[in-house]
Parts: structure tokens; C-alpha cells; sequence
């Protein structure tokens, strides 16, 4: 491992998958200015998540897709001209 090249500011911080709500404890340098308190108590920075392995179908087995921004509706609208 390269000397210097990595960070050295790792913070425990909690990351939340806002699909479907579930969270964990891990550490970061990820900067945020939202906070949680976590289930020991404490206060820890918070770190929104749009997926993660609790909700991606590859790891649920399910075909349950999460489109935040819409980018299926503009899939089907632009090759529904085609047909």
C-alpha cells in the first residue's frame, strides 16, 4: 500500500437507504450537515443512500425497480414514437 495517498479522517457516520428506510452504521470521510441519532444513543453524521443492497434487485432476488428521477417514463416515451 502506497504511503500518503489515503485518507486518515474516517468517522463513524450512519448511511440510510431512503427507498426503504433502512439504515446502518459504518465509517466515512463523506462530509455531511444532516445528523441522526443512532440506536446506542449517540449522534453521528447521517449519509442519504437512493439504493442500497437491501433494496437493489440483485441482492433482493426481486424485480422492484427504484426510479428516482423518472428515467424509465423517458425511456418508454422516446421509443413509443418509434413503434
Amino acid at each position: 500500500m502506497k504511503q500518503g495517498i489515503h485518507p486518515e479522517s474516517y468517522r463513524t457516520v450512519v448511511f440510510k437507504d431512503m427507498s426503504n428506510g433502512h439504515s446502518f452504521l459504518s465509517k466515512s470521510t463523506t462530509a455531511t450537515k444532516e445528523t441522526i441519532q443512532w440506536e446506542d444513543g449517540n449522534e453521528y453524521p447521517l449519509i442519504k443512500l437512493e439504493i442500497s443492497n437491501t433494496s437493489h434487485p440483485f441482492y433482493t432476488g426481486k424485480n422492484m425497480l427504484v426510479d428516482t428521477a423518472g428515467r424509465i417514463d423517458k425511456f418508454k416515451k422516446r421509443y413509443e414514437k418509434k413503434k
